[in-house]
């Protein structure tokens, strides 16, 4: 899965490099990996702007203005959060795309109605309306994890070619 990630982070750098594009995070159960991974490639500072780590409900109401009565109702894992936290990146950043990471990597916290591995990704944009996206992941914490990672930086590229042609 890291050859994957690696392989995706570097289209990623190359698309976003050709259209002139920024791009902010906000991760909470990938922990800031998914900047990481995205930083490691050299002249990453041409379209990675910043990410957020908000890994606590406080830090998502602080950094990214997600409402506190959203995380009580909908709970921090939610297509409601996961909007909020990447409509947050476009208040709080000056990129020009973001891709917020909400999720459950386990193995404790899962329930019936959002087992572990339940992930929501949301796409925010200054020319599409965000998109939010769905996923229960199989696998231990750090499969799940990698498995989010890869697929945020999938639909991303599908996402910056079809919006942003050259």
């Amino acid at each position: 899965m890291i050859d994957i990630i690696k392989q995706r982070v570097l289209e990623t750098a190359n698309e976003l490099s050709a259209r002139k594009l920024m791009l902010a995070t906000a991760e909470s159960c990938t922990g800031g990996g998914l900047s990481y991974w995205l930083t490691s490639v050299p002249g990453s500072s041409l379209w990675f702007e910043r990410g957020f780590v908000t890994y606590s409900n406080t830090a998502k109401i602080e950094m990214l203005n997600v409402s506190e009565n959203t995380l009580n109702q909908q709970g921090a894992v939610s297509e409601e959060t996961a909007i909020e936290m990447a409509e947050g990146i476009k208040q709080k950043s000056h990129a020009d795309m973001g891709i917020a990471i909400t999720g459950i990597a386990g193995p404790d916290g899962g329930s019936s109605t959002k087992p572990v591995g339940t992930v929501w990704l949301a796409f925010s944009g200054k020319h599409f309306n965000t998109i939010a996206q769905h996923y229960v992941f199989n696998g231990d914490r750090q499969a799940v994890r990698l498995a989010c990672m890869a697929k945020a930086l999938e639909q991303l590229l599908i996402i910056v070619k079809n919006t942003f042609p050259i």
